[in-house]
């Protein structure tokens, strides 16, 4: 693909326009993300203090309760909880992260004064990487991909490889720290 800004639907649409659009995009998530966060643990809290809710409401807070004990919030609720905002803004060029530390943030109930500078910043890089560089190597790897049966194969084996990587130190992990 020649002009990677097509693929968000924003094709021949001048530079500065596609950083803009992915930017709004982008904030528009991030916050409604956070304030999902503060919603949440406002509503633990009443719920906690008073026991009533809808049903539905209840049922929701129990799925962010589990959803918060999962791998991926535990690393976010800790990162934002040590570094604050400093955690917001690279979280949104670390795939897999970028969710769970902007709903940490506001679950954690960072004030937004802390939160907006940081969200800019980092919103503002990954409109950058994703008008650029980024949309660029994602078809550039499909592209690879689908011409090649190797380099399907040999990205298998290189997910695989990790993947175990990380199984086994967590597995080591979890068998050192616990008592004999």
């Amino acid at each position: 693909m020649d002009d990677p800004a097509a693929a968000y639907g924003l094709g021949g649409k001048p530079f500065w326009f596609v950083v803009l659009a992915l930017f709004v995009i982008v904030m528009a998530r991030s916050h409604a993300t956070y304030w999902l966060g503060r919603a949440v643990a406002r509503g633990a809290q009443l719920e906690t203090e008073h026991r009533v809710g809808p049903r539905w409401w209840l049922a929701a807070l129990d799925r962010v309760d589990r959803w918060s004990h999962t791998p991926g919030a535990e690393r976010g609720l800790g990162l934002v909880h040590h570094w604050g905002p400093f955690a917001v803004a690279p979280a949104y060029v670390i795939v897999g992260l970028q969710t769970a530390v902007l709903l940490a943030s506001g679950l954690l109930r960072m004030p937004y004064a802390r939160f907006l500078p940081a969200s800019v910043v980092g919103a503002g890089a990954w409109a950058l990487v994703w008008s650029t560089v980024g949309m660029a190597a994602l078809w550039a790897a499909l592209g690879l991909a689908a011409r090649s049966g190797w380099g399907v194969a040999a990205a298998v084996v290189l997910v695989v490889a990790v993947v175990a990587v990380v199984l086994r130190r967590r597995r080591r992990a979890t068998a050192t720290s616990e008592p004999l």
